[in-house]
């Protein structure tokens, strides 16, 4: 072989490898995006990013076409603007987050979120498998948003201060308590006697910090992965409100897929709902035993007053949103 051909050799097989290593990159490329969005932090000890990574995870085992990754702490955005975004077809695939959010694209889910409603785990699942959780993901269907799944918080959600230890119903009176920009919480907590102050979430931080609020209200789990006891000191395990969660997926983009690729991401995020659901009992427990040992005072508080004023308070709040048919249902689910 002359000097020429070899040299012509040695650049054709250069030439071919960097052709395939193209072709690979390309193929890599054209995997679509799957983003999964939600709003707490990048923590397994937290229901959302659980939930998240589990997703995220089969996506990217099971397919060859899509490729999965999690935006944690609203890196793609404040939850509200990200589901709008979904609605368009733009930005996040995916949110994973409470149905109080969703309040505000179809006011009926926020039947979900009536204060001291749920009679345990075992019940909001019942309630969700069946008419109730149906007719829901009918209606969010049609507003552009595809519900793939119903998951627990890890915790009923109770009310955490920074100064002022609650221990009775009493103690609540005038305390600014940040909760989720919907009618229903804010309704809820300032018949609890608190001042509902409605706030995104990733200004709570800071607003406790610098005493804008004298506290918020949330679940064990959000409070310990996002290290909220650094700015808190007390927790009153009222248990006032439950807070579904749900995956939500953009219809838009669901219909952009194969049928294999739905089948894939369903597939995902029943997994995902299944371990978040499997794991709510026991993250609530090693969340309040965490923060206990993080030096927070927690409080039990006698709830008989709350509950017994909630009742009529359910019928007014599902009345003003349309939701009496729902709320029949939940209360006569057993």
């Amino acid at each position: 072989m002359t000097s020429i051909t070899f040299r012509h050799s040695l650049i054709a097989c250069a030439a071919l490898v960097a052709a395939l290593a193209l072709g690979a990159d390309a193929g890599a490329q054209a995997k679509k995006q799957v983003k999964i969005s939600h709003a707490t932090a990048a923590d397994l000890g937290n229901d959302n990013h659980m939930t998240a990574w589990v997703m995220k995870n089969y996506i990217n085992e099971y397919s060859d076409t899509l490729e999965a990754r999690v935006y944690a702490a609203n890196a793609l955005g404040e939850e509200r603007a990200v589901v709008e975004g979904m609605q368009l077809g733009a930005g996040a695939s995916a949110h994973i987050g409470g149905t109080a959010i969703h309040n505000n694209f179809n006011k009926r889910m926020g039947v979900l979120d009536l204060p001291f409603m749920w009679q345990g785990y075992d019940h909001a699942h019942r309630v969700l498998d069946g008419k109730v959780g149906e007719t829901l993901a009918k209606e969010h269907e049609a507003i552009g948003i595809k519900v793939l799944g119903w998951q627990d918080s890890w915790g009923y959600r109770n009310v955490v201060t920074t100064k002022k230890e609650v221990k009775t119903a009493a103690d609540l009176k005038g305390l600014k308590i940040r909760t989720i920009q919907t009618p229903t919480y804010v309704a809820a907590l300032n018949a609890m006697g608190a001042s509902a102050t409605p706030m995104a979430f990733g200004e709570v931080y800071t607003a406790l910090q610098t005493g804008v609020l004298d506290g918020f209200e949330h679940a064990p789990a959000v409070v310990l992965s996002g290290k909220y006891f650094e700015v808190t000191k007390y927790i009153a395990l009222t248990g006032h409100l439950f807070g579904p969660t749900m995956i939500a997926f953009s219809k838009k983009e669901w219909d952009r897929y194969t049928d294999k690729e739905r089948q894939v991401v369903a597939a995902a995020a029943r997994m995902a709902q299944d371990v978040n659901r499997s794991l709510s009992a026991q993250r609530d427990r090693e969340s309040i035993e965490a923060l206990r040992a993080k030096g927070m005072v927690i409080n039990a508080i006698d709830k008989e007053a709350m509950i017994k004023a909630a009742a009529p308070l359910q019928d007014q709040l599902a009345q003003t949103i349309g939701a009496t048919d729902l709320l029949k249902i939940v209360r006569e689910t057993k």
